[in-house]
């Protein structure tokens, strides 16, 4: 029961259609079984209720909240209902993200809707999310922020605003840690490598008309550790131990969840 008693925001909450378990839903599920109170956010209220009914077979507390991350007064809403429901916000956990499915691609190709986008979900969504969070953190001298980037920050990935807004997360992450040391905030970046989660693998799928287990095989042929992905769960527990009292000495951190490949050379 390492997170008792605290209040958990999980942006991102729900998943994408297809096999297994995203990012933010093994997160929300492993907050809440570690003692949190988490409330599940996502643009489909529908999945986000899902992972709250998850987290209440397993006698958790949960609630959904439904909200479009690219708009300012939903994100302030978010935050309010948190404070609100359960009296103070404890975590703040962004994992919303998008890459092919949002429209993104190589330079020559990408169209500026599709680049608008990303943007205003991968990064504005994570700035404004924090801006209402941080004064209510600051007055509890208490909180933790932690944001999911992505490998593709250090990696030759191809395509321009997933790589942009991901590298402009991973600056934002640790101007965050500086500036709120002092109130007792500690904000932390995690990099997912190669993740067998629906988003990362089923869109593949149907973006380049291949079957799931080609694109699995693929993907697990370029991963060092066990030539095998990792998945929702690895980045829910590196997730876990950031936000617990065991990393209360570490800030400003960017910590790769991906099986050894940021330290593949050549």
């Amino acid at each position: 029961m390492r997170l008792q008693d605290r209040v958990a925001i999980v942006v991102g909450a729900g998943q994408s259609p297809g096999e297994g378990i995203g990012n933010g839903r093994a997160t929300a599920i492993t907050f809440a079984r570690e003692g949190a109170r988490v409330l599940c956010v996502d643009h489909h209220l529908e999945s986000a209720q899902e992972t709250v009914d998850m987290i209440a077979a397993k006698g958790g507390a949960a609630a959904a909240f439904k909200a479009d991350v690219t708009k300012n007064a939903e994100l302030k809403a978010m935050v309010a209902d948190a404070q609100q429901r359960w009296g103070r916000v404890d975590i703040l956990h962004n994992n919303v993200g998008v890459s092919l499915s949002g429209g993104d691609a190589e330079l020559l190709d990408i169209t500026e809707d599709a680049l608008d986008r990303c943007i205003a979900i991968n990064l504005k969504s994570c700035i404004l999310a924090a801006k209402h969070v941080i004064p209510i953190m600051r007055a509890q001298q208490s909180g933790v922020i932690i944001n999911i980037s992505s490998m593709a920050v250090i990696t030759s990935y191809p395509y321009v605003a997933y790589k942009a807004t991901k590298s402009a997360m991973v600056s934002f992450t640790e101007q965050l840690a500086y500036q709120n040391a002092a109130y007792g905030i500690r904000a932390n970046v995690i990099l997912p490598g190669l993740m067998n989660t629906p988003m990362a693998v089923d869109t593949r799928a149907r973006e380049f008309k291949k079957t799931r287990a080609e694109v699995e095989a693929e993907r697990d042929a370029q991963v060092p550790l066990r030539r095998k992905m990792g998945t929702g769960w690895d980045v829910a527990n590196a997730a876990l131990f950031l936000a617990s009292d065991e990393a209360s000495f570490i800030t400003g951190v960017t910590l790769p969840v991906d099986g050894g490949s940021s330290v593949r050379r050549g």
